[in-house]
């Protein structure tokens, strides 16, 4: 069988983390465990840092950091993910989520900090793009002569651009991530842990660079070593 792995998958919106995320969770077989995920679960389980977030999230507000670290640390002490591993998708998000992760994993370190890198102007383009069955969800591409009602090939629901995949506002989401997660990247730059791996390819491709990128740290680093790796194109 092929062994699990502990990996953090970092990347802009729209770059494919959650096409990956899911394709790399079934070829590790590790838990693919997302920040909504693990609020979501933390909050109906009524934990009591789930109780906490919940209240946080219905006056609101933002979960801030130590709930978020605490949260984390009850997920990634279940089986499923002591077993074989995981892969973080939106977590950590700031440098202080970071060193808290840091400290859940001191015994099980993570194997690789993977940053999917897909140009902005790339993203950009794919996301303002994107359009959404109001009803059912299917997802649809926009190729520039769109039919006029769009409906839904599923469910006959109309096939509209949401609200927020706007090029104005995809651009403001994209400047929030460049503000929170350059100090993060840095951060794991600083440690030698992460892996630059290049994004623009197909999604067969993609992943082959991503599966190559974790049988690299696999076969040359101890979990308890690191060196400083950056792999723009994993070959």
């Amino acid at each position: 069988m092929i062994p699990g792995a502990r990996l953090i998958l970092l990347g802009r919106q729209g770059a494919g983390k959650g096409t990956q995320c899911v394709r790399l969770s079934r070829h590790f077989v590790v838990p693919h465990i997302s920040t909504g995920d693990m609020l979501r679960a933390a909050v109906r389980e009524g934990t009591p840092l789930g109780t906490m977030a919940k209240e946080v999230m219905d006056a609101g507000g933002l979960v801030g950091d130590e709930i978020m670290v605490g949260i984390v640390a009850e997920r990634l002490a279940k089986p499923d993910a002591v077993g074989r591993g995981y892969i973080l998708d939106g977590f950590p998000r700031t440098v202080p989520q970071a060193n808290g992760l840091d400290d859940i994993t001191a015994d099980r370190p993570i194997d690789a900090v993977l940053d999917l890198d897909v140009p902005r102007e790339l993203v950009l383009q794919r996301i303002s793009a994107r359009r959404v069955c109001r009803d059912c969800g299917t997802n649809y591409v926009a190729g520039g002569v769109d039919k006029e009602p769009w409906i839904c090939d599923v469910c006959g629901g109309d096939v509209t651009q949401r609200d927020d995949d706007t090029p104005e506002a995809v651009s403001r989401r994209l400047d929030l991530y460049e503000e929170q997660t350059a100090p993060l990247i840095e951060y794991y730059e600083r440690q030698g842990r992460l892996i630059v791996v290049d994004g623009v390819a197909s999604t067969d491709e993609v992943f082959r660079r991503l599966t190559a990128a974790v049988s690299y740290t696999h076969l040359t680093l101890p979990t308890s070593y690191s060196v400083e790796i950056s792999v723009v194109a994993v070959p």
